[in-house]
């Protein structure tokens, strides 16, 4: 209930989600939990401060696909965070060099990535065809 606070609570925290195509179209649970995870989706995007964007199949190789990324960020960029999800447990980054990659790395998907309205229109279709 707490993290729901800092999306949900008076003055909501800005999200933005980088989400690979082939994870809108993993049917984890069966068709009708992922329709339903699909739809919870299309929720949240609908939201003014969560902004959702798919990197589709045709944007090719994208570098950091396949894993889970959180970059933490705020006013002050010397205390942002990124959270790495690997096999062996989380890992922390905090050094500047790798706050830059990173922050390059957001920038590159960000460019091949859909719009907002079109990557709602891609997980609706999905959703359809499950």
């Amino acid at each position: 209930m707490k993290r729901q606070a800092v999306l949900f609570g008076a003055e909501p925290t800005p999200c933005q989600a980088l989400i690979h195509e082939a994870a809108l179209r993993t049917e984890v649970g069966g068709p009708e939990a992922a329709r339903s995870q699909l739809r919870h989706l299309l929720d949240m995007s609908e939201r003014d401060h969560i902004t959702i964007q798919a990197i589709p199949f045709k944007a090719g190789a994208v570098p950091g696909s396949g894993q889970s990324i959180y970059y933490a960020y705020g006013p002050v960029p010397e205390l942002d965070t990124v959270h790495l999800d690997q096999s062996h447990g989380l890992a922390f980054l905090d050094a500047e060099t790798q706050l830059q990659n990173y922050r390059t790395l957001f920038s590159r998907i960000e460019e091949v990535a859909l719009s907002p309205a079109d990557t709602r229109n891609l997980i609706h279709h999905v959703s359809q065809h499950l």
